[in-house]
This record gives structure tokens, C-alpha cells and sequence, in this order.
């Protein structure tokens, strides 16, 4: 996966986030594959290490590991269930960032994790330069402004796939995004008209393109399993969806396997149409 990834054209490679199913993963699970992503990347791409955990404490053991096994960066979430405050909830990310000290992605996540990232855990965590970037998954448009308007040192980074052209036209240059990992290519494709090329005319028909999957990954209840099914059909290697989720019915894996067709055959219609009108210019 990592090999595939970057031949994609993949700008870094986060290990343990929520895709990735890290909570029904062991410690040594964890860092066993942080150590594979670091080995196989081989510094091509920087490498991200999620440290979430219910347990604070396994985070601090993670953040640790993720120095011994030489991660760029690690990424910070709210432990899910206890619903720390905010003044709680940043005193245990720089509990975290002082295990480590790299430079922090922070991961909002309130749907999961019951709790906001908000101005008070904010203003807590400002005295270090390393909470540096932000995944921003809270769906909601307005923390968008937020960030945007509020905290220009933290990079703002798209965490909710259905609002990427959103957030690129907001100024966000990251986007941690599940599909990529069966379509790295098409998601590529969408940073480069917004981000590189500043062509948000074809970033709004690339999007269009890919809303389909986005309401299968986003609003069809069952992301991580289609994920995993993408990936397969990409001809990888995704093994099972762990316990307590299951895989894909029959009739749902067809469903995907059909929008992942129309959209691969439409971005690669607008790609072509691109170059053949960058060439005639």
C-alpha cells in the first residue's frame, strides 16, 4: 500500500488514524506498522503517526514510540467517551506533544469523540510551535471560517471528504482523505486543479465527479468497510473489517464497484480534455 501510495503521487502517508482502524489494534499492531511505513516510504514522504487512544496513557506510549521509530509527525485526537473539557483536553495534548516533541497534526473528530476542538483548548495549547496543522472533521462549514479566519498558524487540512473543494477554496493545501487510498490518482487529480493549478472550474467538475463516492463514504454508514473494499477492488491487499463491523453485502460491494467505475472513467475524461486543451494553447 505504502509503494502504491506514492507512485500515486500521495504527498505523506498518515498510519493509525480512524480509517485505519486503530482502535481495535494492539500497541505493538501499532507500531509494527509505523515501523513497515517508515521502512517502505524511505523518507520519499513524510510519515504520520495517530496516537489516539481511549486510554491517555497508551497515547503518551504511542507519541513515544512514534520518536524511537522516526515518524515526521504525529497526530493528536480527543480520546474518545470521556468527554474532557476543553481545558482537560489540552492539557492531555501537551502531555502528548511533550512525549514527542515533532510537529502535531491536532484531529477533530466530534462525532466520534463526543467533543469539540474549540477556542479555550486553543488558546491552552498556543505556547507550542508544534501543534502546526489541523484535520478538521467536524463536517461543520463554519469552523471552516473558523480556522481559516482565526488560527492561520495551524495548517487547515479537509478531514471531511465531501467539502475538499470547500476547503481548498478557503486556502487549505492538505486534505487527509480516505478514498485516496483506492483512488489516489482522482483525489491527486482534485488537489492539482485546486492547489497547484488554481482551476476551481475543473476542481468543481472533478467534485462532481466524485461526489457519488463521497455520499457512499460519508453518508452510507459504512465508510470503513467501503474503504476497504475500494482497496480491494484496486487489486490490494485490505484484509477483513475487524470486529464489530462487517464487510460490504453483495449489493452494496456492486453499488461502489459501479460508482467507482463512472468516476474513474469520468476524471480521466477531464484529465484528457485538460491536456489536449493545454497543448492547443
Amino acid at each position: 500500500m505504502v509503494e502504491h501510495l506514492i507512485d500515486a503521487g500521495v504527498h505523506g502517508i498518515i498510519v493509525g488514524g480512524t480509517t485505519g482502524e486503530y482502535y481495535v489494534e494492539t500497541l505493538e499492531e501499532r507500531v509494527r506498522l509505523l515501523q513497515l511505513a517508515v521502512e517502505r516510504s524511505a523518507g520519499r514522504v513524510p510519515v504520520i503517526f495517530g496516537t489516539g487512544s481511549i486510554n491517555p496513557e497508551e497515547s503518551i506510549a504511542l507519541a513515544k514510540a512514534a520518536v524511537e521509530q522516526r515518524a515526521d509527525a504525529i497526530l493528536v485526537a480527543t480520546p474518545p467517551y470521556s468527554l474532557p473539557t476543553e481545558q482537560e483536553l489540552a492539557e492531555h495534548a501537551l502531555a502528548v506533544d511533550r512525549a514527542a516533541n515533532l510537529p502535531i497534526m491536532l484531529y477533530n473528530y466530534p462525532a466520534r469523540m463526543g467533543v469539540s476542538m474549540g477556542e479555550e483548548f486553543f488558546e491552552r495549547i498556543s505556547g507550542s510551535a508544534n501543534f502546526c496543522a489541523i484535520k478538521e472533521s467536524s463536517g461543520d462549514i463554519n469552523r471552516l471560517h473558523l480556522l481559516a479566519n482565526g488560527y492561520p498558524q495551524l495548517q487547515l487540512s479537509c478531514g471531511m471528504d465531501d467539502q475538499a473543494l470547500e476547503y481548498f477554496a478557503w486556502g487549505a493545501q492538505s486534505w487527509v482523505c480516505a478514498g485516496s487510498n483506492f483512488l489516489a490518482k482522482e483525489h491527486v487529480a482534485l488537489y492539482n486543479a485546486c492547489v497547484i493549478e488554481g482551476d476551481f472550474a475543473k476542481g468543481r467538475r472533478i467534485m462532481s465527479a466524485m461526489m457519488p463516492l463521497m455520499s457512499v463514504l460519508e453518508q452510507g454508514g459504512k465508510f470503513i468497510q467501503s474503504v476497504k473494499h475500494g482497496v480491494t477492488l484496486s487489486g490490494h491487499f485490505a484484509g477483513v473489517t475487524r470486529k464489530p463491523l462487517l464487510g460490504l453485502s453483495q449489493e452494496e460491494q456492486g453499488a461502489l464497484e459501479q460508482v467507482v467505475t463512472t468516476l474513474k472513467r469520468t476524471i480521466a475524461d477531464i484529465q484528457a480534455e485538460s491536456a489536449v486543451f493545454a497543448k492547443e494553447a
